[in-house]
């Protein structure tokens, strides 16, 4: 055991692991989340989904199988037993937040959006109603405020803090809510009034917000149900009777609400984040006086007594769960969850809590107190982690932003990027919390629309805008997460964040690469053409040019049965495809392994779709050969450059001694021991059109102009690489790993955290002419750089 996992075991060894469980942590991960291991893969993101386990799973395939469940609206013997079965799920999600089977119903819905959708949809608005929520709130809790709004309702976010008062009996802390601005639409025939009747109000919670772990105080549902005037302080939203929503979709997997000390009126849940199976399955439990209030419109299968298609009558069932169950339930998802609840029980959600806080709080602490070399901080956590006295009100859930020496942050997609390679799984962005993002990252309103207005929206590249990161990082730990998924992390950050300086500095490049090198001369080493964009190339010892670049270089692109653009990062097998050109016969000859004849286009063709179907290895695909005759049809860094479905340029060129330098850094990592096998790529990995040789290794960085023959090329830049060249065909099969992207990341990355390798280039013309001579690329043509 090293000495950092000792003195972790010694702060920490009392709550970490279950000590006094019927397994420990390192048994339960050796035996029932082998996958982990097999893949190498450490996995933190139980924020959005937690893993199933081996066990679990095992006992919910030996249940289905050897049991027989049937609808439980029928009436046989298996439906009957199914709605026993039912039933006791029903019990055992109220008993997990010790709710009263007098006092509580469990309705089961599709997730725990499902839930909070059914409380906005039949909670019981008028015009002189109020839905207030915390700014810390999902997407699926604001969504309430549609149907708040568009009943002539108000809607208020509000901010909740807790003020420390010095007493004599010692210190006390009141919770003090902080209203945002009041939000109403003009509704026709909802202009508020005098209430006539009863009015109701809802105010709205996380246990755990999914943003930034911070854990809210429960007190706050009698806080608002029973003081609710004194509290808010709001006189034109006060009247009327307060009912408390808690999303618990978060915060239900470590800390369960305890709904005997703290009666919500509504609980959502979510089971694929309490033990991972099944998914599409929630909970809504509601109080029996809270549901009668609601009102449902539609009616279903299951849901009536009775009803006249001809005319309008119909009676409802009385049962809470029956009424608010449309159709049949998800039988075979609920009996599973048992299988769930089994393992959390036998463990505890104390213990739980106990062992992920350990894990937690021990993060946040190296996270913190990592420096660059000239001491500024590294890393910037969001939430009470300042203060190791809040901790306790944190939840499992660290999300933070990594800065560099200079003050300038890194980039969230940059970090997700790396740690993927790093075999490390975690989730960026805003997490479906705009309230808690803007809040916590200082997003004004203005930066808000601005950064909208300027293209950026959920699950885009847009990091950072205007020198400000618009999302976070965000880690969070399960009940089988381990010490060394920690470690891992933190090594990860320390390593590829830390400084010195980690990002490629194009003036130091070359030191260290004169042994070995000769510099010689360049010539053309080869050229190849990429007819459909994402498909097998093939090489020509000569090829003439066009306006868009190499002729019929990724002219035609692969459109699926409902049009959307195919690429192999949607779909690697599109690499089976090989193709060829024959310019004397005006031919494009397509073939896969899976069609017995190749396929033949006439490149004269004025056709702009030539439909044909394409089997890849089981898949069918609507091949759409599109002839590229408009310009601009792709996005080009040079805006007045013509070229057709490639990315960013007409050419991409690699340097066949870059490619010798990556393999020798390859094969070292080997004899170091971070990989096991010796691993070689040959330049056709990164689908070059052109390949040169000559000269010392990365020297085409510094190249703004290039003369291959007679013909001028300008370069544009790096080009970033993806995932994409980690792929390989070997045996019929599409294989990914690591490398080279994981090497390349390692001294190839840049400030903007993209990671270089090859040159993209753009055929230009001399003083506004046509050049002379032929419009021919040929193999063993001298190159010379600027």
């Amino acid at each position: 055991m090293d000495a950092a996992k000792e003195e972790f075991l010694r702060d920490f060894g009392e709550h970490y692991g279950y000590p006094n469980g019927p397994k420990s942590v390192d048994q339960i991960r050796a035996t029932e989340f082998k996958r982990l291991q097999l893949q190498d893969l450490v996995y933190l993101d139980h924020a959005g989904a937690t893993l199933y386990s081996d066990l679990q799973m095992e006992s919910v395939f030996n249940d289905l199988t050897t049991n027989l469940y049937a609808n439980p609206h029928s009436q046989s013997d298996s439906s009957s037993a199914t709605l026993d079965i039912v039933k006791n799920a029903r019990q055992q999600v109220l008993d997990y937040c010790n709710a009263s089977p007098k006092e509580y119903k469990c309705i089961f819905t599709s997730g725990a959006t499902a839930a909070l959708k059914l409380v906005g949809e039949a909670f019981p608005w008028s015009c002189n109603s109020s839905f207030m929520y915390t700014m810390e709130n999902h997407n699926s809790v604001l969504g309430i405020r549609e149907y708040a709004l568009g009943q002539g309702a108000a809607a208020i976010a509000v901010d909740i803090e807790g003020e420390l008062h010095p007493e004599i009996s010692g210190e006390t802390i009141t919770t003090k809510i902080s209203p945002h601005q009041v939000q109403r639409r003009k509704v026709a025939g909802s202009l508020k009034e005098e209430p006539t009747g009863d009015v109701y109000n809802l105010f709205a919670f996380p246990s755990e917000c999914n943003f930034s772990g911070l854990r809210f105080d429960l007190d706050l549902v009698k806080i608002i149900k029973e003081d609710s005037s004194k509290i808010l302080g709001i006189s034109s939203v006060c009247h009327g009777q307060w009912m408390v929503l808690i999303d618990a979709a978060k915060g239900c997997a470590t800390m369960p609400p305890d709904l005997s000390k703290y009666p919500a009126d509504f609980v959502a849940i979510s089971f694929y984040k309490l033990f991972g199976y099944p998914t599409g399955l929630g909970a809504l439990i509601v109080r029996n006086d809270a549901a009668k209030l609601l009102k449902k419109t539609y009616f279903s299968g299951g849901t009536v007594s009775a009803s006249i298609a001809d005319i309008d009558f119909i009676k409802r069932r009385e049962g809470i769960e029956e009424l608010f169950e449309d159709g049949t339930v998800s039988f075979l998802s609920i009996v599973s969850i048992r299988h769930g609840f089994k393992i959390l029980n036998s463990l505890t959600v104390s213990a739980i809590s106990r062992h992920i806080a350990s894990l937690a709080l021990y993060t946040r602490k190296m996270l913190l107190a990592m420096r660059h070399g000239n001491g500024s901080s590294v890393c910037i956590l969001y939430g009470h982690h300042n203060s190791m006295k809040l901790c306790h009100e944190m939840g499992p859930i660290i999300s933070f932003n990594l800065k560099r020496p200079d003050g300038s942050w890194y980039g969230y997609r940059e970090v997700e990027k790396l740690a993927s390679l790093s075999g490390i799984q975690l989730r960026t962005g805003c997490f479906c919390n705009p309230g808690a993002c803007a809040k916590y990252l200082g997003l004004s309103h203005l930066d808000l629309i601005s950064n909208t207005e300027a293209g950026h929206v959920c699950w885009d590249d847009l990091d950072i805008i205007n020198g400000k990161p618009v999302g976070a990082v965000r880690i969070s730990f399960g009940y089988m997460s381990t010490y060394e998924d920690v470690k891992k992390f933190v090594d990860f950050v320390a390593s590829s964040f830390m400084s010195p300086q980690i990002h490629i500095d194009h003036g130091n490049q070359m030191k260290g690469l004169d042994k070995g090198f000769v510099d010689t001369g360049y010539y053309l080493k080869s050229i190849t053409i990429y007819p459909i964009k994402s498909c097998g190339g093939f090489s020509a010892s000569s090829w003439p040019l066009s306006n868009n670049g190499l002729t019929h270089d990724r002219e035609w692109i692969l459109k699926s049965l409902t049009g959307e653009i195919l690429t192999q990062k949607k779909v690697p097998e599109m690499g089976f495809i090989s193709t060829f050109i024959d310019l004397s016969q005006g031919m494009l000859f397509v073939e896969s392994p899976r069609c017995e004849e190749r396929l033949q286009i006439r490149l004269e063709s004025d056709v702009y779709g030539v439909i044909e179907e394409i089997e890849l290895y089981g898949q069918s695909f609507d091949q759409d050969f599109m002839l590229n005759k408009i310009k601009g049809a792709a996005t080009c860094r040079d805006p007045k450059n013509k070229l057709n479905f490639a990315n960013e340029a007409q050419f991409l060129l690699v340097s066949e001694e870059s490619v010798s330098d990556l393999n020798r850094r390859l094969s070292s990592d080997v004899q170091k021991g971070i990989y096991g096998k010796v691993m070689q790529v040959s330049a056709s990995r990164f689908r070059p059109n052109l390949v040169v040789s000559g000269g010392r290794p990365y020297a085409e960085d510094g190249w703004r102009y290039i003369r291959i023959g007679n013909k001028y090329f300008s370069s544009l830049g790096g080009c970033n690489r993806c995932q994409i060249i980690n792929l390989t065909i070997n045996a019929g099969q599409v294989q990914k790993s690591n490398e080279p992207l994981a090497t390349l990341a390692s001294y190839r990355r840049v400030k903007q955290g993209k990671i270089l390798f090859g040159i993209l280039l753009k055929h230009v013309s001399i003083d506004g002419e046509q050049q002379k001579g032929d419009f021919w690329l040929h193999v063993g043509q001298d190159v010379h750089p600027d």
